[in-house]
């Protein structure tokens, strides 16, 4: 390979300068600066020297568990002085699979003698015009009518999803609050016979039983002070198609008679009213309670509850399908991407961690404003763990929490991984995020109890 006279003057000066250095510290302030890229070092026998931060994020394979072991094979260094543009696919830590190019440099002892050498990861950028990890691109599977997962229990809920829409069955949608229980509810509406009609949708905790009864079944003039014309309610407005009941738990007991009515007679009588009104309205019930228990408590009556749940849908917190928090962070940071207030196409590690190992008791919700929060008072292109809300910053005491169960004992332990295995389809990744593992500790137990 010929070189230029330019780039000989440029090698001849940088070696002079070098020369003066010592070796030891450029070498060691060089590993610092690449720290935030996907750079790593191997020895001869292909053992971690050096695994940075970048590649901590982007395999979810930690330095500390990782240095003195051997390599994967395909991030393998040979002894031939150009090993660059290497299409490589590789798997980021929430699972997102990636094209890289690597590229590689071997080095050799002053006997000649090969020595190890370095190694860095660049993303396809041609093959993912989004930057390199904010472009996971939702697969096939990933997407459901707007509800983002890949976690197998997810899937069964799609299932029922959508056998349920080809009826005409009340279903009741149970979930924490900020799981996702109105994007259920448009879901069954979209996949209905019902779709081109209306879907309204009422927080049943949110207005007065008055109100609230007002803007259910409507009100005629002269009903109560300050009804000066007659008022359409929701049952009335949604004729022919679907309204959703968010938190029907929180109905009193007088109007729980009333919506019972509806749905034994298909009409009811608006507030102040003597006439009966024929309604035909696909009835989509959500509640954070257990209805059963508040039945037992007197809050709630059991004839009711039987009619709301013909068809039960269960929504998993998202501590209990961990392998959606990337999948949703990025897919949130896409959308924030889109607004072009702020450009986010990298999450530093330390951040990434907090992230996975939070318990989010706010669900996709909470989720969803924290990403806006990061947008909003930070700047540049990397998510730092110094712009997440407060709380993300505060010291935990303990170990994250076991999405499938604490394992006390080797068989436990041994058992949560064969059933984070199961939920996982086999997917190493996802299966050591249930269990909030780094991928190395995963595969070495997995590898220990023979799964």
């Amino acid at each position: 390979m010929r070189h230029s006279p330019q780039a000989e003057s440029h090698s001849d000066l940088l070696s002079v300068w070098l020369a003066r250095l010592d070796h030891a510290e450029v070498i060691a302030k060089m590993i610092g600066l690449f720290d935030e890229a996907f750079f790593y070092i191997v020895d001869r026998n292909q053992q971690v020297l050096s695994w940075s931060r970048g590649m901590e994020a982007v395999t979810g394979l930690r330095r500390d568990e990782l240095l003195g072991k051997p390599c994967s094979p395909e991030l393998a260094i040979a002894d031939r002085e150009d090993e660059s543009n290497q299409p490589l696919q590789f798997s980021q830590a929430e699972g997102n699979p990636m094209e890289f190019i690597k590229t590689a440099r071997p080095l050799h002892h002053r006997s000649g003698s090969f020595a190890g050498g370095m190694g860095l990861l660049l993303p396809r950028l041609e093959a993912k015009p989004d930057s390199p990890l904010a472009s996971a691109v939702t697969e096939p599977g990933q997407s459901f009518q707007g509800i983002i997962s890949r976690s197998p229990a997810m899937q069964d809920v799609f299932q029922i999803i959508s056998n349920a829409a080809e009826t005409e069955a009340t279903v009741l949608v149970r979930g924490e609050s900020g799981s996702g229980k109105e994007l259920v509810a448009r879901a069954i509406h979209n996949l209905s016979a019902r779709r081109h009609a209306p879907f309204l949708a009422i927080n049943c905790a949110a207005l007065s039983s008055n109100l609230l009864e007002s803007e259910l079944f409507g009100h005629v003039r002269g009903a109560f002070t300050g009804a000066v014309k007659d008022h359409k309610g929701l049952f009335q407005r949604a004729h022919g198609g679907t309204l959703f009941l968010d938190e029907v738990a929180e109905l009193p007991l007088e109007l729980q008679a009333k919506l019972l009515r509806v749905l034994q007679e298909r009409n009811y009588i608006p507030v102040g009213g003597d006439k009966l009104i024929d309604v035909d309205v696909r009835i989509v019930a959500a509640t954070h309670r257990s209805l059963r228990e508040e039945v037992k408590n007197s809050h709630f009556r059991e004839d009711l509850m039987y009619r709301l749940r013909v068809v039960p849908i269960f929504i998993p917190p998202l501590r209990e399908r961990r392998e959606d928090i990337g999948l949703l962070i990025w897919h949130f940071i896409r959308q924030h991407n889109a607004q072009n207030l702020r450009q986010i196409d990298k999450i530093e590690p330390q951040a990434m961690r907090v992230l996975f190992d939070y318990s989010w008791p706010g669900n996709i919700r909470e989720l969803h404003n924290v990403v806006e929060y990061a947008f909003a008072v930070g700047r540049g292109t990397t998510l730092r763990l110094t712009e997440l809300p407060p709380e993300f910053r505060e010291p935990k005491p303990g170990a994250p929490v076991s999405t499938i169960r604490q394992a006390l004992t080797a068989e436990q332990e041994k058992e949560a991984i064969r059933e984070a295995l199961e939920r996982s389809h086999g997917s190493i990744t996802a299966a050591a995020n249930l269990l909030g593992m780094s991928r190395a500790t995963f595969w070495r137990k997995r590898k220990l109890y023979e799964v």
